[in-house]
C-alpha cells in the first residue's frame, strides 16, 4: 500500500447519534484506487454501520478528486487468473455503501471516473459543486465497464449509459445534472452547505423510518411493480413495531 492512502472515518455528533464521514484516500491527486484501498474502505464502511450512525457523508480525500478511477498501474499488470478479483473489490465497497443501514451522501468534486463514478452511483445522493466532471474512460484503457456501471441505466436511463460506456467521453457538471446523474450542484463555496441541508433533512427524520426506506428502496431496484407495492405494505407495518410513528406524529402536531 502506498505511503498516506487508505481510510479515513470521522463521527460528527448530532441529537440522538452521529453522522459518519467517509474519506478516501488514493493515490495521486487524482486519488486513484487500488485493490489495497478499496478493501480499506469496504472494511471501514462495513465496520461503521452501528446503530448510533443517522446519515453518512463519502468523499475524496482533496478537492481535485473524488475518485479519479481505478489505479492504472495496477489494472495495466492484471492477467485472466486475477483480473475479476480486482473488480470484484470495486463491487465490494459499493456494496458496503448500497448496504450501509442509512443514506450516504457522495460528496463530490473534480475527477469522478470510471470506478469513481461507480462509487459514486452506489451512493443515495450525489452532490457535486462546478468542479466535479464525469465519464467511463474505461475503452479508452482497453477494459469494458462493468461492476456498479450497472447502476447508470436507472439514473440517466439506456441511451446516455451506452453513450458513457461506449465513447468514454466526458461530462462536466452542468451536464450531469442535467442528465440526472447527480441530485444536486452547487458553487464550490456553498458545496458544504448544501450536503449540511441534506443531511440534516435526513437526521431529523425518524431513524427507524429512515432505515426501513433505505431498505425498501434497495428492494425497489429489483422487483416488478407488484412486488414492489407489496413490499411497501409490510414495510410501513414494520414501521409500528415500535412506538417511533406515533412520537412523530405527537412531535408533528406540537409544532402546528
Amino acid at each position: 500500500m502506498t505511503e498516506g492512502t487508505g481510510f479515513k472515518l470521522e463521527r460528527l455528533p448530532t441529537d440522538g447519534g452521529h453522522v459518519a464521514i467517509f474519506t478516501i484516500h488514493g493515490r495521486s491527486r487524482l486519488n486513484l484506487v487500488g485493490a489495497d484501498v478499496l478493501a480499506q474502505c469496504t472494511r471501514g464502511i462495513r465496520a461503521a454501520s452501528d446503530s448510533e450512525v443517522r446519515c453518512a457523508v463519502l468523499q475524496g480525500a482533496s478537492q481535485s478528486a473524488f475518485v479519479g478511477g481505478a489505479d492504472l498501474l495496477e489494472l495495466q499488470a492484471l492477467e485472466p487468473h486475477n483480473a475479476a478479483g480486482f473488480v470484484a473489490a470495486i463491487h465490494g465497497l459499493c456494496s458496503a455503501i448500497r448496504e450501509f443501514p442509512v443514506p450516504v451522501v457522495a460528496r463530490l468534486q473534480g475527477h469522478c471516473l470510471g470506478g469513481g463514478l461507480e462509487i459514486a452511483a452506489a451512493c443515495d445522493i450525489r452532490v457535486a459543486d462546478s468542479s466535479a466532471f464525469f465519464g467511463m474512460p474505461e475503452v479508452r484503457v482497453g477494459v469494458p465497464s462493468v461492476v456498479e456501471a450497472a447502476l447508470l441505466p436507472m439514473l440517466i436511463g439506456w441511451g446516455k449509459t451506452r453513450e458513457l460506456v461506449y465513447r468514454g467521453n466526458i461530462v462536466d457538471a452542468e451536464e450531469a445534472a442535467r442528465i440526472g446523474l447527480i441530485e444536486q450542484l452547487t458553487e464550490p463555496d456553498h458545496l458544504d452547505d448544501k450536503i449540511t441541508e441534506i443531511v440534516n433533512d435526513i437526521v431529523h427524520a425518524a431513524p427507524n423510518a429512515i432505515r426501513l426506506q433505505k431498505d425498501l428502496c434497495r428492494q425497489w431496484e429489483g422487483l416488478a411493480p407488484d412486488a414492489a407495492i407489496e413490499a411497501g405494505l409490510k414495510t410501513f407495518a414494520q414501521a409500528y413495531e415500535s412506538d417511533e410513528p406515533a412520537r412523530y406524529c405527537e412531535k408533528f402536531f406540537l409544532k402546528k
